[in-house]
């Protein structure tokens, strides 16, 4: 059974004032509002319900409803990283690989969370488990991609596919996710990882062509 998110308590001595949410991720920022609903925290509720009303649009939000599959070759996600060279250690929770041909990273990306400002993309790949805001960090998937970001920054490079489907309020797609479409086996990214104090993002520019695969169509 998975781990549930680890709710917002009073004895986490966490002061989430406006500054520290705005840190957080979207994705991040929509379970520490749902975790404060459910606590009666009408304050920091009301403080994520501001920082996501200014977002801008560039920051997807996830779908309300299962898009079609329409113009892309899906296929499931160990099928994808098979198709890179590369095998997955668990099915169900592993959402990146290192191929071991020439010991690149993959990483499996879920395409409505891509952070958009004109030709730059990136992309959260991790990031602690400040106050209980994201406890995938702290499951066997969020630590094994913690060792494989500490791997691709070596590196210099990473490849990356794309999911799609539609996300679960309150989680992290990578941890639990209404629906998964599956993974466009025609798009691989080529992605630079950067260390951001204790983040790990992947980056990329559309507006370049990717050393492997094709620019997404975000």
């Amino acid at each position: 059974m998975a781990k549930q998110p680890a709710p917002i308590t009073r004895s986490m001595n966490v002061n989430w004032d406006m500054e520290r949410i705005s840190l957080l991720s979207t994705s991040e920022i929509r379970q520490l509002r749902s975790n404060a609903d459910r606590l009666g925290q009408e304050e920091i509720a009301s403080l994520c319900e501001q920082i996501l009303g200014s977002r801008p649009r560039g920051i997807l939000k996830p779908p309300t409803k299962r898009r079609r599959k329409v113009n892309r070759n899906l296929v499931s996600r160990s099928k994808g990283f098979e198709l890179r060279g590369a095998l997955l250690a668990n099915a169900r929770s592993s959402w990146g690989s290192v191929r071991k041909a020439d010991n690149t990273v993959i990483f499996c990306l879920w395409n409505d969370a891509i952070q958009v400002d004109g030709a730059n993309c990136s992309y959260l790949l991790w990031a602690p488990n400040t106050g209980g805001s994201r406890p995938w960090s702290d499951l066997p998937g969020g630590k094994e991609r913690l060792e494989q970001c500490l791997v691709a920054e070596k590196n210099g490079r990473a490849e990356a596919l794309l999911a799609y489907g539609v996300a679960l309020e309150g989680h992290l797609p990578e941890d639990r996710a209404q629906a998964v479409d599956g993974v466009d086996q025609d798009t691989v990214l080529a992605v630079r990882v950067e260390r951001r104090a204790e983040e790990f993002w992947g980056t990329w520019n559309r507006s370049q062509p990717a050393e492997v695969g094709a620019l997404p169509p975000v």
